[in-house]
């Protein structure tokens, strides 16, 4: 049996209805749009003297801790990826959080003043309890409670979200003081035309049905960027992540590191910490598990991801690993639905993920290579494409309208998956009761909204700042 039929019956390729050579494309596909990450976390994490806060390590510089940080980042996400593919057989990928590296960082170690091996005991005794939690079934029910309407809509909620997050990577959407967001000087900026112009290709592309379109689309805006900047055309920088261009291999004063954070800080503000890091990773990880699957069609008729228990200990490991490792919480990552739509079904797509995850440790920081102008292309084609999940809703019902409607519009405007969750749970049961839709409403949708409202007190009040 040669290695394709291998593949084929480990992963049951053929039975989700896809090829192996659609899961390799899917895979690089995926890796390539998540993969900026590697030179993010990072520059994110690491601490500068007078700069920011983060990671810092007595007797090495800043871009030395980078380098380390960037080995960890890829150790973390190829391991997380890997139980993705073998153990929980979907075509998602993880690696460190965007968000939750920056509370890390700004946040625990930056504004409360606490340690930074503190920090990592957090991320580690979260994925503990992740763990724990998903062995139990316990996550698994928590998401089953998700309301329907909400449900529907987190993959519209993910598709806006993508597309700005993918526009303004591409210079195309750009902040402004008076209306937060406006139209770049797109006419002006030689990347923002080639970003234009990658971007419809792609779109032709992927309407004529081309396979690997959106990996096409990424590697000739790329080509065609590097060549403009052989002739000046662009910048050198244009679209790069800044990133430490040395490399240190050796990890051991980050790897364990958390063992020394243990016992560093009053208890409360541990728990305080802990359940913040718990929380919103919790919602960000089963909005976009959801979301991604119902753009896969992976979800039941009642909106649910079958087996969703198996990518949830991914993710729990994937956290565990990470904080004993010495990044912060590793979660599954919404760019898996560029993968997804081009066609990934099966851990085949995760595991290729993983591997160039691996592979990239020979060349850190590899993302640097794709600028993400091009890379983000893919973020905007997902994004509307996945902007058709909206039919999935019941809209002639206004107490599905408003929770799916809050969903949807506060994901993209907050940055947040979990808050749009949040603002779709929190209303739920107060319009289902306001309705006298009393059947419609269980006693886990009041706990879940009382744990939003929760949630919110203590990150906007202060208390935990008070606690330190």
């Amino acid at each position: 049996m040669g290695l394709t039929e291998t593949l084929d019956e480990y992963f049951d390729v053929q039975e989700h209805g896809s090829s192996v050579r659609t899961e390799l494309v899917a895979g690089v596909t995926t890796f390539l749009t998540m993969s900026y990450i590697v030179v993010v976390n990072p520059d994110i994490l690491t601490a500068i003297p007078d700069v920011k806060p983060g990671i810092a390590i007595a007797g090495y510089s800043p871009g030395q801790v980078e380098s380390m940080i960037a080995v960890v980042t890829l150790l973390a996400a190829a391991v997380a990826t890997f139980v993705m593919a073998v153990y929980a057989n979907r075509p998602f990928g993880q690696a460190p959080g965007l968000g939750l590296n920056a509370f890390f960082a700004f946040t625990v170690v930056g504004a409360l003043g606490v340690p930074w091996q503190t920090a990592l005991a957090a991320v580690v005794v979260e994925g503990i309890v992740f763990i724990l939690l998903t062995a139990v079934g316990a996550r698994e029910y928590v998401i089953r409670l998700f309301p329907e309407p909400v449900k529907f809509a987190v993959g519209t909620g993910i598709g806006l979200f993508l597309a700005i997050i993918g526009l303004q990577a591409m210079g195309i959407v750009v902040d402004d003081t008076a209306t937060l967001v406006t139209l770049g000087a797109v006419a002006a900026d030689p990347v923002a035309i080639l970003s234009v112009l990658g971007l419809f290709l792609t779109f032709v592309l992927y309407a004529r049905g081309v396979p690997g379109s959106i990996l096409v689309g990424i590697l000739g805006t790329s080509l065609v960027g590097w060549l403009l900047t052989t002739f000046g055309v662009v910048s050198p920088d244009a679209g790069l992540v800044a990133g430490s261009t040395t490399t240190t291999y050796d990890i051991t004063p980050l790897a364990g590191a958390f063992v020394a954070g243990l016992g560093s800080v009053e208890a409360f503000s541990f728990a305080l910490i802990v359940f913040t890091f718990f929380f919103v990773d919790f919602f960000d990880t089963a909005g976009t598990l959801v979301g991604v699957g119902q753009a896969g069609g992976f979800l039941d008729a009642d909106g649910n991801l079958p087996d969703i228990d198996k990518p949830l200990m991914a993710d729990a490991i994937g956290t565990t690993v990470g904080g004993m490792l010495g990044t912060s919480t590793v979660t599954t990552y919404i760019e898996s639905a560029a993968g997804v739509e081009e066609g990934g079904r099966t851990g085949l797509t995760a595991l290729v993920v993983s591997v160039l995850f691996l592979v990239s440790l020979a060349f850190v920081p590899l993302a640097a290579a794709i600028p993400q102008y091009a890379s983000h292309i893919a973020l905007v084609v997902i994004g509307v494409v996945m902007l058709g999940n909206v039919v999935d809703i019941d809209w002639s019902n206004i107490t599905n309208t408003i929770p799916a409607g809050m969903t949807i519009l506060v994901m993209p405007f907050t940055y947040s998956i979990a808050y749009g969750i949040a603002a779709g749970i929190v209303s739920y049961p107060v319009v289902k009761v306001a309705a006298g839709e009393y059947d419609e409403v269980r006693p886990g949708h009041w706990v879940l909204a009382a744990a939003f409202v929760v949630y919110f007190f203590v990150r906007t009040s202060g208390i935990i700042q008070s606690q330190v």
